[in-house]
């Protein structure tokens, strides 16, 4: 489970964030690239950018259930 303590500090604030156990795998940018992105130098993913459709929230979910270490959380703070 995501911990919103410690979030990656890129992620932009909003409901869905991206937390230090990320391994880097890319299944969020794939899933969702209109939200997540890679910081390159460190090699972790993170939200550059909540969803602002059902769209996009849908997508984001399904990252957020695909991860496998579960480093995506959703926080409700939109």
């Amino acid at each position: 489970m995501a911990d919103k303590e410690d979030k990656n500090p890129e992620n932009i604030t909003g409901a869905f964030y991206v937390d230090s156990q990320c391994i880097d795998c890319d299944l969020c940018r794939e899933t969702a690239p209109n939200n997540f992105t890679r910081e390159e130098d460190e090699g972790y993913s993170y939200v550059y950018k909540q969803p602002e459709n059902d769209d996009e929230r849908e997508q984001c979910i399904e990252a957020m259930e695909g991860c496998p270490v579960e480093a995506i959380g959703e926080d409700g703070e939109d």
